[in-house]
């Protein structure tokens, strides 16, 4: 792969990682004991009681269990991105891991940080 071309993915991939540290910034915060694990932050609210306060706890817990999932999805995406960074690196990005050959341009410009070829990602 041309370093003009390499130049353009890493740029894309750092792009890309900025956002999703933004958005998982947004709704975690990092495990400093963990590199790459995030830990969801609580949308804790006042002291309030009564029937109101049982509701407004209940739409807390649902929007804590939607934040699992959206942080679960942005730390797989951002693992993915500093692998294929990392692929940059060692002049391995591009190369399918299964299968060792090229992934096609058209895939790569569309998930920039795809792992295998189309035919071993079925």
């Amino acid at each position: 792969m041309a370093k003009q071309t390499l130049d353009q993915f890493e740029k894309k991939l750092k792009e890309e990682k900025i956002a999703a540290e933004a958005e998982l910034n947004k709704i975690a915060v990092p495990n400093k004991n963990v590199p790459g694990d995030w830990q969801s932050k609580f949308p804790y609210g006042g002291g309030d009681a009564g029937t109101s306060s049982l509701e407004r706890q209940a739409d807390e817990v649902e929007e804590y269990t939607n934040r699992l999932s959206l942080e679960r999805n942005l730390e797989t995406k951002l693992a993915a991105i500093n692998v294929a960074l990392a692929k940059i690196k060692n002049g391995n990005y591009g190369k399918c891991e299964k299968c060792g050959k090229q992934i096609p341009m058209a895939r790569l410009e569309i998930f920039p940080e795809a792992p295998f070829c189309v035919d071993c990602q079925q």
